[in-house]
């Protein structure tokens, strides 16, 4: 419950493309909430804490900022959290349940994400990078032959919903999906009308793209390693649009400067952004999205009309919309 003779501060953090305000009605709770959009990314636990030192509500756009027990613990005025999605591998979620403030999470819409897995697959495949700016900077005309998918097979690790959705786009191009998860029974298989692999490595043996769909877990983590990523075939790709340490960044790396494997499609990294001289970004077997997956219009509509109802929800004393559980991908490296 809120004290109705202050005015509350609100922090919406890392609006880097300037899109919050736009994205939602933010007058409707503006009588009792001061609202400020930080446009800068926020660095290291004592810049966080100095600059939210005196805001009541943060909101979080997924974990581009890490908050952190050593962050809530020094932030005497924080009463509510408000975070994009219901999962957050950046945020102590236990700890702020510990000091009695809630943590609010919204809808998050799942198709951009499997959007952007077929953009990435389909310029891997059609080396759309390199003919782009071959063309644009006329060195070149037609610099590589294409892959075809109609008749490649896909190996998808993991089929919850996106891999799914990935799946069904898969067999509208002709291809061939196979599918592995640690407890991928065949019923769901014959469900989504995809074959199931034996095991991990078979998949990638046999896989012309791979594509990583899979949740962030003890379980996961390094799940692609050394030796799965050695029976990767020399022309095959590797795509992850789900989490980064699910794949072992140094394997991967060293194969893709061997030209052990074709290329990778990359959305996810371990630290973002990305250092300058990391190795992704220089790689020309790579095409490297700064984690796209989720920046879309539908979804930032959806996603701040949502916190502007949790903040009236929570305003008014209403059932809230709280995050149920703490998420690994933090402790994890994620």
């Amino acid at each position: 419950m809120t004290d109705t003779t202050d005015r509350l501060k609100c922090a919406v953090l890392d609006d880097n493309l300037h899109a919050a305000a736009s994205c939602a009605d933010w007058s409707l709770v503006q009588d009792r909430i001061d609202v400020t959009f930080f446009h800068e990314r926020l660095e290291g636990v004592e810049h966080v804490v100095h600059t939210l030192r005196e805001f009541h509500i943060v909101v979080l756009m997924r974990e581009r900022t890490a908050f952190g027990r050593e962050v809530i613990e020094q932030l005497p005025h924080l009463r509510l959290i408000v975070t994009a999605g219901h999962r957050n591998g950046a945020l102590a979620v236990e700890a702020a349940r510990v000091r009695g403030i809630p943590v609010l999470g919204t809808p998050i819409l799942e198709t951009p994400a499997v959007e952007l897995t077929w953009a990435l697959l389909l310029a891997l495949a059609r080396n759309v990078p390199r003919e782009v700016e071959a063309l644009r900077n006329a060195v070149g005309w037609q610099c590589a032959l294409g892959v075809d998918l109609s008749g490649a097979t896909l190996g998808l690790i993991g089929l919850g919903r996106l891999g799914a959705r990935v799946s069904a786009i898969a067999r509208a191009f002709g291809m061939h999906v196979i599918a592995w998860s640690q407890n991928l029974r065949e019923e769901r298989c014959t469900e989504i009308g995809v074959e199931r692999g034996g095991s991990l490595i078979e998949l990638m043996n046999r896989s012309d793209f791979v594509s990583i769909h899979s949740v962030l877990s003890e379980r996961t983590l390094r799940l692609v390693g050394p030796e799965e990523i050695a029976a990767m075939k020399p022309s095959a790709f590797l795509i992850n649009t789900s989490r980064a340490p699910i794949v072992d960044e140094d394997a991967l790396i060293a194969a893709l400067v061997a030209g052990r494997i074709a290329g990778a499609g990359l959305d996810v990294f371990h630290q973002e952004p990305l250092a300058p001289d990391h190795p992704y970004r220089s790689l020309r077997n790579v095409i490297a999205t700064p984690h796209l997956g989720y920046v879309t219009r539908h979804t930032y509509e959806l996603v701040y009309r949502s916190v502007v109802e949790d903040l009236r929800a929570w305003l008014e004393a209403r059932r809230l919309r709280e995050v149920v559980e703490e998420h690994p991908a933090r402790a994890l490296g994620g």
